[in-house]
């Protein structure tokens, strides 16, 4: 199946060499996040205005975090889709070395059918989503899982950003230092992050290295036709795509500032 949706906004060309790093011709704009499951549209709006993506699973877990769940909406209203994972005795486990403890997929993906069946663009979307599920039933890894969700999803949606993972890059340095050392190996010189990173960042580092912290905003957001009473932002992006098809990236994006 063929899916092809045009961004509405035009991006700076940038030239991608085949090894790990970047060869530029301009600005470079770069993200850093761990890795989420099957995320909301807010995070893909956010890696959609970056040229690389860093997902930064050496970062430690967090349980009741969205790292292994989901929010759908479902006749029955919001529900969670939660990965098992082994986390007993695991405490300061990166994302990266995440276990499943038991089989999940399938009756996830029971869950979408029942839920999204009657939406618009369900059947459009549904073999696609199937498989991504097949394939992640076979991983042993949390880590593994998203990548497939991160990527799928973003390849439908038509992003360009280069997606990679932190091990690519060297590691060390407390966390801030961390990030920068990942954003000047990658030759970026802006840095666009979620706001609750505030609480920890170092902003005057960055800007003494030459990379331009910003700020991503998720207010604004347009509401789209939706199943299941009230309408809810904070669900996962399949609730976008099986309701609005080929409209998606039109509620991906905030309206521009007058």
């Amino acid at each position: 199946m063929t899916i092809s949706f045009s961004r509405p906004d035009t991006r700076q060309s940038i030239l991608r060499s085949k090894s790990k790093h970047l060869a530029v011709t301009d600005t470079v704009r770069i993200c850093i996040i761990q890795s989420c499951y099957i995320p909301w549209k807010g995070f893909f709006d956010l890696i959609g205005r970056c040229d690389e993506y860093v997902i930064f699973d050496s970062a430690q877990y967090v349980k009741r975090h969205w790292h292994n769940r989901n929010r759908i909406k479902t006749a029955n209203g919001v529900e969670w889709l939660t990965i098992p994972v082994a986390t007993k005795g695991r405490f300061e486990q990166p994302i990266h070395d995440v276990e499943i403890e038991r089989p999940w997929a399938d009756k996830h993906w029971r869950s979408l059918e029942l839920a999204y069946r009657p939406a618009p663009f369900f059947s459009h979307f549904a073999p696609v989503v199937k498989g991504w599920y097949e394939r992640a039933d076979k991983q042993a890894r949390l880590s593994d899982v998203n990548a497939i969700f991160l990527n799928g999803i973003a390849e439908v949606l038509g992003l360009k950003t280069r997606i990679i993972s932190d091990a690519a890059y060297p590691s060390g340095g407390a966390k801030t230092e961390r990030l920068l050392g990942i954003a000047r190996a990658a030759g970026a010189d802006r840095y666009l992050s979620g706001p609750s990173a505030k609480e920890y960042f170092d902003e005057a580092m960055f800007e003494a290295a030459g990379v331009t912290p910003e700020w991503m905003s998720y207010e604004g957001y347009p509401e789209y036709p939706q199943l299941h009473g009230p309408f809810e932002h904070a669900v996962t992006i399949l609730d976008l795509l099986f309701n609005t098809g080929p409209e998606a990236l039109r509620y991906l994006h905030r309206p521009a500032r007058q």
